[in-house]
C-alpha cells in the first residue's frame, strides 16, 4: 500500500477505471483488466472505482454501492494488481473530481454530449424516454476522472473512445483558455468480448457475462449454453468455427489448441458439446488462481478498506495538487483553504 512518490513522479500515468454496478466478468478482463496488470510496474497507475458514476443509472439503490465497490476492488486485486504499485481510489471521496466536473462543465456544449455515440447507444438500452443531468454529462466527470493526475494513457474498451475524445477535446480547449496545465491522455484500446448469446459485448446488463468470482460448476453451466455455429445441426454436420461464440472464446483463451480445434471442426471430428467442455475445462484453469485471490481479500475485509483508504488518500493529494493548478489557471484561487479555516 505504500507508493514512493519520487519514483511514481518518474514513470508516465495511467488512469483507468470501472462503475461499481457488480462484479466484474471475463469482458472486463479481456477489455481492459488483463492489459492493466500487465501495465501497473512500468506506469504509475490510478485504478478508479467511479461510484458517482454508477449511481447515473442507479441512483435509486445507492444503498448497493458500498458492496459493489468492494466487489470490483476484490476483483482488481484478485486479477493481479499490487496495492503496493498501483493506486486503487474510490471516485466520490476525491473532492478534485467534483470540482474539475463542474469547471469543464462551463465549456461543453450540451449538443456535445446528446450526440455522444455512447450516450445515445446507453440510454437506448436502458430505454430512457428522457436524459438526467447526471447521466447526461458523466462524460464531464469521466475527463475530470483522467485529468486530475494528469494520466498520459487511458486503457478502455473500444466502446468508451468517444468519451475519451471528449476528454482530449476538453484539455486541449482548457489549454488555449487558461494556459497549458493539464496533460492529453493517449488511448490504449482493448478488443470486446462477444457475449455467450453471441451479443457484441459480454455485459451484466445482457445477462451473458462469466464472472471471474464464479465458482467452477457455475461457469461451466453457463459454458454449455453458449451460442454455437447456427448452421450446424448434428455433430457429423462440418462445422463453420468463425461465426461460432464458442470458437472465438476458444481464440481468446485456449490459443495453443484453436488450429486443432478449427481442423476437427471443419471436419466434424469434434462436436460443440465436447468444444464447449473443453472451453470450460480452460477457463476454470485460468479462473481458479484468481478464485483464490478474491477468496484472501473477502477474508480480510480490514485490509480491503485500508488498501482503499491508502489509494483514495494519496489520490486526495494528487486531485489537490492538479485542481490548485487549475484554479491558478483560472485566476479563481482567491486565497488558500488554510487561511479560511484557520483565518
Amino acid at each position: 500500500m505504500a507508493h514512493t512518490e519520487e519514483v511514481a513522479s518518474m514513470k508516465k500515468r495511467i488512469l483507468t477505471g470501472d462503475r461499481p454496478t457488480g462484479k466484474l466478468h471475463l469482458g472486463h478482463y479481456v477489455g481492459s483488466l488483463r492489459n492493466r496488470v500487465k501495465l501497473q510496474y512500468d506506469y504509475d497507475t490510478f485504478l478508479i472505482i467511479a461510484d458517482v458514476q454508477a449511481l447515473t443509472t442507479n441512483w435509486e439503490h445507492p444503498e448497493r454501492l458500498a458492496e459493489d465497490v468492494r466487489d470490483v476492488a476484490k476483483d482488481y486485486l484478485a486479477a493481479g494488481i499490487d496495492p503496493n504499485v498501483a493506486t486503487i481510489l474510490i471516485q466520490s471521496m476525491v473532492p478534485a473530481i467534483a470540482e474539475l466536473t463542474i469547471f469543464y462543465s462551463m465549456f461543453v456544449p450540451v449538443n456535445v454530449l446528446r450526440h455522444n455515440p455512447t450516450i445515445k447507444t446507453e440510454a437506448k438500452q436502458k430505454g430512457y424516454s428522457e436524459l438526467m443531468y447526471g447521466f447526461l454529462g458523466y462524460p464531464i466527470s469521466q475527463a475530470a476522472d483522467i485529468t486530475f493526475c494528469k494520466a498520459h494513457l487511458v486503457p478502455v474498451g473500444k466502446d468508451q473512445a468517444p468519451h475519451l475524445e471528449l476528454t482530449r477535446k476538453i484539455v486541449r480547449r482548457f489549454n488555449e483558455l487558461y494556459g497549458e496545465v493539464l496533460v492529453e491522455p493517449e488511448g490504449m484500446y482493448e478488443k470486446l468480448l462477444v457475449g455467450l448469446d453471441g451479443n457484441t459485448k459480454m455485459s451484466k446488463s445482457l445477462d451473458n457475462a462469466i464472472y471471474l468470482a464464479d465458482p467452477p460448476e457455475e461457469v461451466i453451466r453457463k459454458v454449455r449454453m453458449a451460442v454455437t455455429d447456427p448452421a450446424r445441426i448434428h455433430k457429423s454436420d462440418p462445422g463453420h468455427p468463425h461465426v461460432c461464440t464458442v470458437f472465438k472464446y476458444h481464440v481468446e483463451f485456449n490459443e495453443e489448441f484453436v488450429p486443432e480445434l478449427e481442423r476437427a471442426c471443419k471436419k466434424a471430428e469434434i462436436g460443440c458439446v465436447e468444444c464447449k467442455m473443453r472451453l470450460a475445462a480452460r477457463l476454470n484453469e485460468m479462473l481458479e488462481p484468481i478464485r483464490e485471490r478474491r477468496a484472501y481479500y473477502e477474508a480480510r475485509p480490514d485490509l480491503m478498506d485500508d488498501i482503499l483508504k491508502a489509494g483514495t488518500a494519496r489520490a486526495i493529494e494528487v486531485g489537490e495538487q492538479t485542481l490548485a493548478e487549475v484554479k491558478d489557471a483560472m485566476k479563481c484561487n482567491y486565497f488558500s483553504l488554510e487561511t479560511v479555516r484557520h483565518g
